[in-house]
């Protein structure tokens, strides 16, 4: 923890999170008046030069978002915060909001005034109930303290459905209808909640904002990997000795996130895969450890940084077993909008529990990894195009996993539909 660079996690156990005057005391709220003296083009525009880009898996500049939401046409606009945190073994956002809700406050009241906006939502995840209280307690304070200055928040209890956590899926829960993502274009910085110029950041990128104004864009911009500058919250869990939370720099390998922070592998066990992304994040055998945990850099990899979650297994588990489960878990969460992740998620469960139980042939291992590539260029979100990813990655860099478990047969009969 002493090695950690802690920005966003700087006030842990440092405030009492239901005390305003303690979030003050750590300079809460300063970035906030700061930016009020700035114009809302030259706030966008240093958010712009810190090239934060967004902690939720797209990793989109979040300045250039900002800038086409304040050009869009109309009066009303929109901050939501998406808190709707429902990626297995992510809490990063739990953390910073129970700990530190000022900080979020403060971050979503930079962006209001960026995009003049007088409205924001914190969509938070229906199982985090119990953090309604912290939030709306700290709403309360800062709107009686003045910090807030015409500019309010409402917090919305999430549908507890994981398909809600895509952000236009979110603003149709929001509206009250059924959470499904819409069609894109148009998105949500021009088109967002109720057809008006919305901003949706998660928990995480909106935490950064305060510490950027303060400090200044160079001095972000200078923090961890040069394309995707300063630090990311990782989450570890699985088979690893210190399991919880770590915030580092975004240049910080793998390895080092393993290793270094997590302590290895518990007893004289040898590691045998990592899954970094979440649960729709790739498979990675030891070989890639040295990779750095930015998004560039994963992506050039072939991986996903996605939420930071890190589930770590030792030689002893299986793999298929592992990928089985988390298929299933998609086929439970899928929304039914479009077909290749309504049909394609429930045949990939049948296939992967045909080959686990030893029925499947060579036939029903290649049409696995054929749906699923199907899936991930032709479903309509991000979850029926992530859905398929740790089955695949599996596949290729754990391959004699699934080959030993089929007979070389290449014929149709006996799958699964």
């Amino acid at each position: 923890m002493a090695r950690e660079t802690r920005i966003v996690l700087k006030n842990l156990g440092k405030i009492d999170p239901m005390k305003i005057e303690d979030a003050v005391a750590q300079g809460g709220y300063q970035a906030l008046l700061k930016a009020r003296d700035m114009s809302p083009a030259d706030l966008i525009q240093e958010i712009k030069d810190s090239n934060l880009r967004g902690r939720g898996g797209a990793g989109f500049n979040c300045g250039q978002k900002w800038a086409f939401a304040a050009a869009a046409p109309g009066n009303e606009r929109y901050v939501v915060c998406n808190a709707d945190e429902g990626e297995p073994g992510t809490y990063k956002d739990r953390i910073i909001m129970e700990n530190d809700p000022h900080r979020l406050i403060e971050g979503m009241a930079i962006c209001a005034h960026a995009i003049n906006a007088r409205q924001g939502y914190i969509y938070l995840r229906g199982e985090y109930s119990f953090l309604r209280r912290v939030l709306t307690h700290a709403i309360d304070q800062a709107r009686e303290a003045g910090y807030l200055d015409g500019f309010d928040i409402t917090v919305r209890r999430g549908a507890g459905a994981y398909i809600c956590g895509e952000e236009t899926a979110l603003i149709e829960s929001l509206e009250g209808k059924r959470g499904e993502p819409r069609y894109k274009p148009p998105y949500p910085p021009t088109q967002g909640l109720w057809q008006r110029p919305t901003i949706v950041n998660n928990v995480e990128t909106l935490a950064n904002l305060p510490s950027i104004v303060d400090k200044g864009a160079s001095w972000f911009a200078s923090l961890g990997a040069p394309s995707y500058p300063g630090t990311k919250i990782f989450t570890l869990t699985g088979d690893i000795k210190n399991p919880g939370f770590y915030e580092v720099p975004t240049n910080t390998t793998i390895r080092d996130i393993v290793y270094g922070f997590g302590g290895g592998i518990p007893g004289d066990l040898a590691l045998q895969a990592v899954q970094i992304g979440g649960t729709s994040g790739a498979f990675i055998p030891p070989d890639l450890l040295d990779t750095p945990a930015d998004f560039d850099s994963m992506q050039y990899a072939g991986l996903s940084l996605g939420s930071g979650a890190v589930y770590v297994l030792d030689e002893t588990r299986d793999i298929l077993e592992v990928v089985t489960r988390i298929e299933s878990f998609f086929e439970h969460e899928s929304c039914g909008k479009c077909t290749p992740c309504r049909e394609g998620t429930p045949r990939l469960v049948g296939l992967l529990e045909k080959i686990a139980q030893g029925r499947g042939s060579r036939f029903d291992l290649d049409l696995a990894r054929k749906l699923g590539h199907n899936m991930t260029i032709t479903s309509l979100c991000g979850l029926g195009m992530a859905a398929p990813v740790p089955m695949l990655t599996a596949m290729q860099h754990f391959p004699a996993v699934f080959t030993q478990q089929v007979s070389a047969k290449t014929s149709e009969e006996g799958t699964p539909w």
